[in-house]
């Protein structure tokens, strides 16, 4: 069997406790955690097999552009 090679694109976040966050936005619920970058970069490589693998995930492949941080204020509720 020939393997394909795939590149995705991962957005990693830290939560409010130091948790990283790991997400692939192609693969519709492929995400972990990790407490290290390192350690959440290796599980969302094996999150990435796992959904590969099951014949019920769509991948819609996108081209990366850029992320882009905008702010909004919030209404206060009165």
């Amino acid at each position: 069997m020939e393997k394909q090679i795939m590149n995705f694109d991962v957005i990693i976040e830290q939560d409010e406790d130091g948790i990283y966050v790991a997400r692939v936005p192609e693969i519709e619920g492929c995400y972990t955690q990790g407490k290290t970058l390192q350690e959440v970069l290796e599980r969302i490589k094996e999150a990435i097999e796992v959904c590969l693998e099951s014949d019920k995930e769509e991948i819609n492949l996108m081209k990366f552009v850029g992320i882009q941080r905008i702010q909004v204020e919030k209404p206060r509720l009165s």
